[in-house]
């Protein structure tokens, strides 16, 4: 049989070929100088669009990507998500060790504050605790994990705008926060009657608590260039201001002037609000908690999109 080498088929070659079915019969087919196979190319459709008319056009989104913004969440829920027992079991295990010592502790030497035993007082407290935590590990993981893996281009280049970032990598981390709390106090009020006094404060500060830490892990991991900084903040700011909230102790067994200090921890409204969801005591200004809580997330917010806005510290 004739060689297929070669600019063109002989005709024999060519008839043998398409008698076996080997070679489609199209009017026209152009030969590759360069390939040994041939390279046919069916005619062009007398509709077909023009070239101009085939460039890829611009796509408009509107003034908000919904689709990149529901996509990034996707992404930062299916992140915690794949590894639940690190970020859901392995929390609560841990606050449930909290919950057994401190009420084996000081269960019976302090068996009645705001009303209701210790171990009531204190699971509002845990609960919240672990939330705050775990929707601030969220975020500031991410973050920091992604510019030291080099693909935080994969955050920065899609069509998103800074709102639509700040948005999408907040609501993630207010969901494992959620998550976490809720798959907490499932297990807690197993162990104790937990009653539930004013739903509104419940949700709200359940919701402005989370979403307050997740867009300080944003921060945290903006500014962040390897995991010993993140560590410093969790270290020496998170988890202090957490441990000093009140979340084992009622703010009025504390002397003047730390209860005056106690009063100026943000922390502190979000515990003592969530609380008096539960069991309708607070130690401090309900009002105040409302407003610091909103005010913090505002200004928080205002500040991470103008982060993002510059590029702040977004190079891999």
């Amino acid at each position: 049989m004739a060689s297929l080498q070669g600019p063109s088929l002989c005709k024999s070659a060519r008839a043998g070929l398409q008698g076996r079915g080997l070679l489609r019969r199209w009017p026209g087919p152009t030969f590759s100088r360069h390939l040994p196979i041939p390279i046919m190319t069916p005619p062009a459709s007398p509709s077909a669009p023009s070239s101009a008319a085939t460039l890829p056009a611009v796509r408009r989104f509107g003034p908000v990507n919904w689709i990149g913004l529901w996509t990034l969440y996707l992404k930062e829920v299916r992140r915690f998500a794949k590894v639940a027992t690190q970020t859901i079991l392995a929390p609560l295990v841990t606050t449930l060790l909290f919950f057994a010592i401190f009420t084996l502790a000081l269960g019976r030497a302090v068996q009645n504050v705001g009303g209701v035993s210790f171990p009531e007082f204190l699971g509002p407290g845990l609960i919240m605790m672990a939330m705050v935590q775990n929707a601030f590990a969220n975020t500031s993981s991410s973050l920091v994990i992604a510019k030291l893996q080099g693909n935080i281009v994969d955050l920065v280049m899609p069509p998103l705008s800074p709102g639509e970032l700040t948005l999408a990598l907040a609501a993630g981390g207010l969901t494992r926060g959620i998550a976490v709390g809720v798959t907490v106090g499932i297990v807690i009020a197993l162990l104790v009657p937990i009653h539930i006094h004013d739903i509104f404060f419940v949700l709200f500060h359940a919701v402005a608590a989370s979403l307050m830490l997740s867009l300080l892990g944003i921060l945290g991991g903006l500014w962040s260039e390897k995991f010993d900084h993140i560590a410093a903040v969790t270290n020496f700011l998170i988890t202090p201001l957490s441990f000093l909230s009140g979340a084992f102790y009622s703010a009025e067994r504390l002397p003047g002037f730390w209860h005056t200090v106690a009063h100026f921890n943000p922390f502190f409204y979000m515990i003592d609000g969530f609380r008096y969801g539960f069991i309708g005591h607070a130690d401090g200004s309900l009002v105040a908690g409302l407003a610091v809580l909103t005010l913090a997330n505002v200004a928080l917010y205002a500040l991470i999109h103008r982060l993002f806005a510059i590029g702040y510290k977004l190079r891999p």
